[in-house]
């Protein structure tokens, strides 16, 4: 059986990640706190985002708004939009 987590996005149990997705505390409270589907959902957001935005990891402080939009999303706070980006269409 998958292992579930309560996921802090969605406030429902759903099936957790394998492993952390980096190390250190963070990536044991994403580990423990977040749903296979909402860390896939933020990697897609986080690569509109970089791309958008050009952000460069090379930059501290591109990396910080990163880190605070990834709390924000995992949170289900409000998070910044790639500009431009238009939801697409699935009817």
């Amino acid at each position: 059986m998958a292992r579930t987590v309560f996921c802090k996005k969605y406030q429902q149990e759903l099936p957790g990640l394998n492993a952390p997705p980096y190390p250190g505390p963070k990536g044991q409270e994403i580990f423990e706190q977040v749903s296979q589907q909402a860390w896939q959902e933020w990697q897609k957001h986080q690569t509109m985002l970089i791309n958008e935005r050009h952000l460069s990891m090379m930059d501290a402080k591109d990396r910080s708004f990163l880190q605070e939009q990834m709390d924000k999303f995992l949170s289900g706070d409000d998070y910044e939009l790639a500009e431009g980006y238009v939801p697409e269409n699935k009817s």
